[in-house]
């Protein structure tokens, strides 16, 4: 990381004497490069953080402010929910290797457009981990020779053969269907074409699923109350049919979906994090004077930092303390003030289903977030390509064959299911029993009568 940012930092200065380098955090905001040069293991999951803060800003465009975030990409898909707030975590593993940095609650799976579809020895379709990546890539790319996610989606219709990244690469449905009889025959399986690729999406949108209840269900979150942003390459081809799954009722597809995670960075405050580790027993009275007394130390230094830094503008503090029952080895992060306990006892049940009012707790850090915030960025989409006409094609939904409509986002304004609605970077697919329309803010906004 060193290496790479001091060379980064010293061929843009050599353009532009006097520029700086920000890089993002896994804990959603950016830094200096010095500080990451000296802390690199802040980065670990700072592209999916810019995800997480761009869907958060473009879901209060439109109005939504409980969210779960849906980042389907080539290879992985990446998970997260905002609850009117993007909060931190302090602890996390990456692979294999306990992280204690804070760091946004994001749940990855392997499941994207590039994975892997194969039958196991006991004749069960699988699809994922393993990815094909982009060299070969899926079998309609032109060079792959296993199924993928993005095969099944082009087998079904969904994904248009001559609509991908706008019309500027065709992809080869004739090769994709040939490859997959032949590879289905191989493996002696007595599926169709298109009901195997249905299968694979069936199969991978069970993986996503239950990435998606991990964030919400497992926190004590119900997913019927937050609006579903699907993003990045490919996650609006299985946002409707992932929403259905978990009765939520509302989806958006956000303007420019395939680059939304660097729009996030783009916008993502400047953030320093500072904490302090004590144990301290309280019983139903915080110590104030003594809490009040390790803050005032940690906003010092953060206003230290942002001096030397020549960072300007207002900077906002939150504090918050990491609290547990006595004997528990897991901690909870909350909100420093008069009601923290009371608050901490009320997190506990929401989250475990159980709480001790009488319980000793305990005092394990005080932690500071010093912020200051970004510029705001105003977004407009500029088309710089003539607009495809509307069309009618048949596409597969639920083992039929429905006509289905083919748009262009550049001109859609309202629609009803099925649909499928294309772009440079991203298709995205209307299923039956949704609509949806363009808002103010350029997403689209699906959504269907709600259920449960």
């Amino acid at each position: 990381m060193s290496r790479y940012l001091e060379a980064l930092n010293s061929r843009l200065c050599a353009l532009n004497a006097g520029s700086r380098v920000f890089v993002m955090q896994s804990s959603g905001g950016i830094a200096d490069r010095e500080i990451t040069v000296r802390e690199p293991v802040r980065t670990v999951l700072s592209g999916p953080a810019g995800g997480v803060v761009g869907c958060a800003a473009m879901g209060r465009q439109s109005g939504f402010e409980r969210i779960i975030g849906f980042d389907m990409g080539g290879t992985s898909t990446d998970v997260c929910l905002v609850n009117r707030e993007i909060r931190t975590g302090n602890e996390a593993e990456i692979a294999g290797f306990p992280v204690r940095v804070p760091m946004l609650d994001i749940h990855t799976v392997g499941a994207g457009g590039g994975s892997i579809a194969r039958i196991d020895a006991a004749g069960a379709l699988r699809v994922g981990p393993e990815s094909a990546g982009a060299d070969p890539g899926p079998i309609c790319y032109g060079k792959g020779t296993e199924p993928t996610v993005t095969d099944a989606n082009l087998l079904l219709g969904r994904l248009r053969p001559d609509r991908f990244l706008g019309g500027e690469f065709a992809l080869d449905l004739a090769r994709t269907r040939k490859i997959v009889g032949e590879w289905l025959k191989k493996n002696r399986s007595s599926l169709s074409i298109e009901a195997f690729a249905e299968g694979v999406v069936r199969v991978v949108n069970a993986n996503m699923e239950r990435a998606l209840r991990v964030v919400s269900i497992e926190r004590g979150y119900d997913p019927r109350d937050f609006a579903l942003i699907a993003f990045g390459g490919a996650g609006a081809l299985h946002a409707c049919e992932l929403a259905d799954s978990l009765s939520i009722s509302t989806v958006i597809v956000p303007a420019l979906p395939g680059a939304l995670s660097a729009l996030g960075i783009l916008v993502s405050d400047v953030v320093k994090d500072f904490s302090r580790t004590l144990v301290w027993g309280v019983a139903d009275k915080l110590p104030k004077a003594k809490l009040d007394a390790e803050f005032r130390a940690l906003e010092s230094r953060a206003r230290e930092e942002f001096a030397q830094e020549k960072w300007e503008g207002k900077i906002a503090i939150r504090r918050s303390l990491d609290l547990r029952y006595r004997g528990q080895g897991f901690e909870l992060n909350i909100a420093y003030s008069p009601r923290a306990i009371a608050e901490f006892h009320a997190e506990h049940k929401r989250r475990y289903g159980y709480s001790h009012s009488d319980r000793e707790v305990e005092i394990v850090t005080v932690r500071l977030r010093a912020t200051i915030p970004a510029p705001k960025v105003q977004i407009r989409v500029v088309e710089d390509r003539p607009a495809s006409s509307a069309t009618k094609d048949r596409v597969v939904f639920g083992g039929k064959l429905l006509a289905t409509e083919i748009l262009d986002r550049a001109t859609v304004k309202a629609f009803r299911g099925p649909a499928v609605i294309t772009e440079y970077s991203a298709t995205t697919v209307t299923a039956p029993g949704w609509g949806g329309r363009k808002d103010k803010a350029g997403n689209l906004v699906l959504s269907r009568p709600r259920r449960g």
